[in-house]
């Protein structure tokens, strides 16, 4: 209700400038006429921009702002130039009405142009040599981002697309209660990486409403800005590197990191449960890492020396397969 009476004191008011002030020479009625139809473009104007996205609007703005400064120029630079008078006029009034056109047209379909963050992207990463990196939701539940950044290892800036943060808030609100404690979870992430002096988190408003699926709005993303993908899930990092784009995988990182063991190395295990073949036991490293041990189902609840046999590389990690030499003391 407020904002109605706001809008009819707004175009009143205007109404009443006309009247009581007529522009060029007008009469009074006809000043007020040409108020009132000033009032109703503005009602109009405010009516388009409530219901475009901002990054319309701001994109929009600054193409036709742009394109005014550069008309502005063109013609001083013409006037500067050319001694004829008229053919000056006639240049510089063209110029103010088609470049501001121009970007205004420009910034209504290539909105990403006026990204706040291809700014930053352009004049502050490449000066210092670091690199935008774009966090996905499973990153970002998973919580190791924190310790890895922590240590330096990540630096520079790490954008949080606004449709990213949107699903992030729908887990956190699911009726699931598994679900909800995740997405939780990713929210007390966020909110410590915030306060990490090593990383800077920029919350992008870039959206690509064409386009429904979530990893495919960050491949596209990551094109506009020349980024990498920071993500733990394995579709979405295979579909990135097909397309050339970057991507940062924690769990290859931890992969990596994990000790190496030769074939033919002894390492001492604790079998903690028997395998599915004959004969077998399982244990475990440190790190998480199975290790299957032949003729060591009899020594379940005990720490053992085992000769490592083989090792396999998944695409969850590694498996160490060994022997265990009963004869061994």
């Amino acid at each position: 209700m407020g904002n109605i009476i706001f809008r009819i004191i707004l175009v009143v008011s205007v109404s009443a400038a006309g009247y009581f002030l007529p522009p060029f020479h007008f009469s009074p009625y006809a000043g007020a006429g040409l108020g009132l139809i000033l009032g109703l473009f503005f009602l109009f104007l405010e009516y388009r921009i409530r219901k475009s996205d901002f990054k319309i609007v701001w994109s929009t703005a600054a193409g036709t702002f742009l394109g005014l400064i550069v008309a502005w120029v063109a013609g001083l630079l013409y006037g500067i130039i050319a001694p004829d008078a008229v053919t000056t006029s006639f240049i510089r009034i063209s110029l103010l009405i088609i470049l501001p056109a121009v970007g205004f047209l420009i910034g209504s379909q290539r909105f990403e142009w006026f990204d706040p963050l291809q700014l930053v992207h352009f004049f502050k990463e490449k000066k210092v040599g670091g690199s935008v990196k774009i966090l996905d939701t499973s990153v970002i539940i998973d919580g190791r981002i924190v310790e890895i950044c922590d240590t330096g290892f990540i630096e520079g800036s790490l954008i949080l697309p606004q449709f990213i943060l949107k699903e992030l808030q729908l887990v956190a609100d699911s009726s699931d209660s598994v679900k909800r404690q995740r997405g939780r979870r990713g929210l007390d992430v966020l909110d410590r990486l915030q306060k990490s002096s090593q990383v800077t988190v920029v919350i992008s408003e870039l959206d690509f409403v064409e386009i429904k699926e979530v990893d495919s709005k960050l491949i596209e993303l990551a094109k506009h800005l020349d980024a990498k993908i920071i993500t733990n899930d394995f579709n979405l990092n295979k579909i990135a590197q097909l397309q050339g784009i970057p991507v940062l995988n924690i769990n290859e990182l931890a992969n990596s990191l994990k000790p190496v063991v030769l074939p033919g190395e002894s390492i001492r295990v604790f079998i903690l449960k028997e395998g599915k073949e004959k004969d077998q036991g399982v244990a475990y490293l440190d790190d998480g890492t199975m290790v299957v041990v032949d003729n060591s189902r009899k020594m379940i609840g005990q720490n053992i020396d085992v000769t490592v046999t083989s090792v396999l590389q998944t695409t969850v990690g590694k498996m160490i397969f060994g022997r265990y030499n009963e004869d061994s003391p």
